[in-house]
C-alpha cells in the first residue's frame, strides 16, 4: 500500500488512478491530519509527499516518519514543484528515498513506485544487528555504536555506512554509491560520497580505516558481516 499526499485534488486523483491501473494499491490524502490518521491504523509499504502543503510541511512530515521506529524505514518519494538542487539536496539529504519534480511521467512515477516498493520489501527481510570490527549497526531503530559507544550519524551517513557493511570487501562505484544510497541521479555530484565518506569516516574515529578507499574505483567496507 502507497499513500500520497497532496493537497492538489486533480494531481492527487491521476496520480492515484495511474497506479491503481498498474495494479500498485494506492491511498490519497490531501492533508496531514488524515494522513496520520491513516498511518496510525496502518503502516504503508511506501509514502509519497508533496512539500508545500495547507497545514504543514512535507519535510516536516518525512521528518516525523524517520523519527518514529514504526515508521523509521518506510520508502519515502518527495514529488513535488520545488526544482532546484538546494531543494532536492535537503530533501534527500533530510530522509527522502526518491524525489520526482512536476510536472512528471505517470511512466516514470509508476516505474519509481515499485523500485520504492521493492526497496521497502528489501528492508523488511534483511538482518536487524550488522557487526564487524567493533562498529554494530541497527536499522531498524537507526543507531550506530563503535566500541559501544552510541554515534550520532545523518541519516545520509548511516544509509551509507549501511549499504557498505552489508557488502564487505565488495568495492564500489561513487556512482553506484549515488544509485543505491542516495536512490536518484545526482549528474556531476559524485564528490557527494566523498565528503559523506570523510565525515562519516571522522565519527568512526579509530575505527575509519575500515571504509577503504580503492585508488580510481571507489570504496569498500574492509570488514566481516557478523
Amino acid at each position: 500500500m502507497i499513500y500520497y499526499v497532496e493537497d492538489d485534488d486533480n494531481i492527487r486523483g491521476l496520480t492515484l488512478y495511474a497506479l491503481k491501473q498498474q495494479g500498485i494499491e494506492a491511498e490519497g490524502f490531501s492533508c496531514d491530519s488524515e494522513f496520520k490518521a491513516a498511518v496510525a491504523r496502518r503502516v504503508p509499504d511506501a509514502v509519497l509527499l508533496d512539500i508545500m502543503l495547507p497545514d504543514t510541511d512535507g519535510l516536516e512530515i518525512m521528518r516525523r516518519l524517520r523519527a518514529d521506529s514504526e515508521t523509521a524505514t518506510v520508502p519515502i518519494m518527495m514529488l513535488t514543484a520545488k526544482d532546484t538542487e538546494l531543494d532536492k539536496v535537503v530533501a534527500l539529504d533530510g530522509g527522502a528515498d526518491d524525489y520526482l519534480t512536476k510536472p512528471f511521467s505517470l511512466m516514470e512515477l509508476t516505474s519509481r513506485c515499485r523500485a520504492l516498493l521493492r526497496r521497502g520489501g528489501m528492508t523488511k527481510k534483511v538482518s536487524d544487528t550488522l557487526s564487524s570490527q567493533g562498529i554494530t549497526l541497527s536499522p531498524s531503530r537507526r543507531e550506530v555504536a563503535v566500541d559501544g559507544n552510541e554515534i550520532k550519524l545523518t541519516l545520509r551517513e548511516f544509509d551509507l555506512l549501511e549499504y557498505l557493511m552489508r557488502k564487505p570487501g565488495i568495492v564500489f562505484s561513487r556512482e553506484a554509491l549515488l544509485q543505491s544510497v542516495w536512490g536518484w541521479d545526482f549528474d556531476g555530484g559524485s564528490r557527494t560520497v566523498d565528503v559523506h565518506v570523510q565525515t562519516l569516516r571522522q565519527k568512526l574515529g579509530d575505527h575509519a580505516s575500515c571504509i577503504e578507499t580503492v585508488r580510481g574505483v571507489g570504496y569498500r567496507f574492509a570488514g566481516h558481516e557478523g
